[in-house]
């Protein structure tokens, strides 16, 4: 299983916890990673996880088009349609991000 290539979050040291977030799919083929590890000091929301991963790829537009149409899953909940700048991600949590895909 393929890890983490060393994307660590700027704040790294900083924080009270982690959180991971996993990509699948086109997400991983567009981030070049399976997962990144967040540095927080406090829960996060969805949207500002998102944001992280994004800052932490350097804005990477097609990481930034797969995300903006994953579904998420926060501990293997789905958040569905709730908006994503108000589903909290607490410390310790993994968010998970699902591009669509076709079959099966």
């Amino acid at each position: 299983m393929e890890t983490s290539r060393g994307h660590s979050d700027p704040s790294e040291g900083v924080g009270m916890g982690q959180i991971t977030l996993r990509y699948w799919a086109a997400a991983k083929a567009a981030a070049g990673v399976e997962s990144d590890v967040l540095s927080v000091d406090g829960p996060l929301t969805v949207a500002a996880a998102r944001e992280r991963a994004l800052v932490l790829h350097d804005h990477d537009a097609d990481l930034a088009r797969v995300l903006a149409v994953c579904s998420v899953l926060v501990d293997d909940r789905p958040v569905g349609t709730k908006d994503p700048g108000a589903v909290s991600v607490p410390v310790g949590s993994s968010v998970e991000f699902l591009p669509p895909f076709a079959g099966g």
